[in-house]
């Protein structure tokens, strides 16, 4: 499972914006609205992906993000 973690929109991002601001001097040209987050690579023993994507998401507001300020998003990369 990948758990992505980004502020959600209306929260400031002062490190997406450092980065936006950097991107023309380094000769990228055309790049907006940068906007930094977290990714949490997790191996979930289950006996079902249902079983193991309930178990990611818990994980992902409990623990790995504050729902108050961002969002959490729970992807399926790869069933063993």
């Amino acid at each position: 499972m990948r758990v992505d973690v980004t502020l959600k929109r209306g929260i400031a991002d002062p490190e997406g914006a450092t980065i936006e601001r950097a991107l023309p001097a380094l000769g990228y040209a055309g790049v907006h609205s940068v906007r930094t987050g977290k990714a949490f690579a997790l191996v979930i023993q289950s006996d079902s992906e249902a079983g193991a994507r309930e178990v990611a998401t818990s994980l992902a507001t409990r623990l790995l993000s504050n729902p108050v300020i961002e969002d959490a998003a729970v992807t399926v990369v790869g069933v063993a």
